[in-house]
C-alpha cells in the first residue's frame, strides 16, 4: 500500500466525488480525515466504515468551507496532514446581471478560498515532514467556460493559479501540488437530475445522457468518483514526484475540443 502511514484530510467528503477521493486513498493506505459542513450521526459512521472496510484510521470533522478559520481549524484539528485534497464547492447558474452577490460570494469562499486557507494552514506541516501533496479538484470548466456559471468558473480558473503558484513556492521541497479538472461525473448530485432532464427533453435516459448532459463530452460517457480518486492516489505516488503545478484532465476529451 503505497501511501500507509500518510494522513490525507479530503474537504467535501461525505457523498460524490470527495468520498470517491476519500475511498480510494484508504485503499492505498492512507489514514482518512472526512469533511463536510454537518455533523451527523452518519458522518461518522461513514467514517468508521471506510475504516472498517480499509484497515486504516478514519474520523470525520465538520468544518464550514465558506469560512476561512474552519478551514484553517480543520488542518489543526486534524494534527496537520501528508495529502491535501480540495474537493469542497458548490454551484449556481444565472446570468452575470442577475447573479445574487451573496451567491457569488458564497461560491467564491467554498470553491476557492477554501483551498487557500487549507493549504496556508497544511503547508507548515508538510515542509516540517519533508513530503506533502495538494490535490485541487478543480473542473473542465478550469480551462473552459460556459454561460450563466460565471462564479463557478472563475473560481475553478482561480483554483488553477493557485495551484501553479503554490507548486512553484515549493518546488524542490519535497511538496507537489496540482489540479484534476473533471469533466462531468456521475454522482448522486448528477444522477438525481437524470430523471428530470428526461421528462424536459422527452428522451429516454441513455439518450438524454449522451445527447444533452455530455453533449461537451466527446467519450459521451461520466467519468466516475473512482477514477478522479485514482487519478488523485497517482498524484501522490512516487511515479508523480516530478509532476507539480499543472492540470489533468478526467474529462472524455472535452478540453481536447
Amino acid at each position: 500500500m503505497i501511501l500507509q502511514g500518510k494522513t490525507a484530510i479530503v474537504t467535501g467528503s461525505n457523498s460524490g466525488i470527495g468520498l470517491g477521493v476519500a475511498e480510494e486513498l484508504a485503499r492505498a493506505g492512507a489514514n482518512i480525515v472526512l469533511n463536510s459542513f454537518t455533523d451527523r450521526p452518519e458522518d461518522h459512521a461513514l467514517a468508521a466504515r471506510i475504516a472498517s472496510n480499509y484497515g486504516i484510521k478514519a474520523r470525520y470533522i465538520a468544518a464550514d468551507m465558506s469560512k476561512g478559520a474552519e478551514c484553517r481549524a480543520l488542518v489543526e484539528r486534524a494534527g496537520g496532514c501528508d495529502i491535501l485534497v480540495n474537493n469542497a464547492g458548490i454551484q449556481f447558474v444565472a446570468p452575470v446581471e442577475e447573479f445574487p452577490t451573496e451567491k457569488w460570494d458564497q461560491i467564491i469562499a467554498v470553491n476557492l478560498s477554501s483551498a487557500f486557507h487549507t493549504s496556508a494552514a497544511a503547508l507548515p506541516h508538510m515542509r516540517a515532514r519533508g513530503w506533502g501533496r495538494i490535490v485541487n479538484i478543480a473542473s473542465a470548466h478550469g480551462l473552459t467556460a460556459s454561460p450563466f456559471k460565471s462564479a463557478y468558473i472563475a473560481a475553478k480558473h482561480g483554483i488553477v493559479g493557485l495551484s501553479k503558484t503554490v507548486a512553484l513556492e515549493t518546488a524542490g521541497q519535497g511538496i507537489t501540488c496540482n489540479a484534476i479538472c473533471p469533466g462531468y461525473v456521475l454522482t448522486p448530485l448528477v444522477e438525481a437530475q437524470i430523471p428530470d432532464q428526461m421528462k424536459v427533453h422527452d428522451m429516454d435516459r441513455e439518450t438524454v445522457i449522451r445527447e444533452v448532459m455530455l453533449q461537451r463530452q466527446p467519450s459521451r460517457q461520466f467519468a466516475t468518483t473512482e477514477q478522479i480518486g485514482g487519478t488523485t492516489v497517482f498524484l501522490c505516488s512516487p511515479a508523480a514526484d516530478q509532476i507539480t503545478g499543472t492540470t489533468i484532465s478526467v474529462d472524455g476529451g472535452w478540453t481536447a475540443l
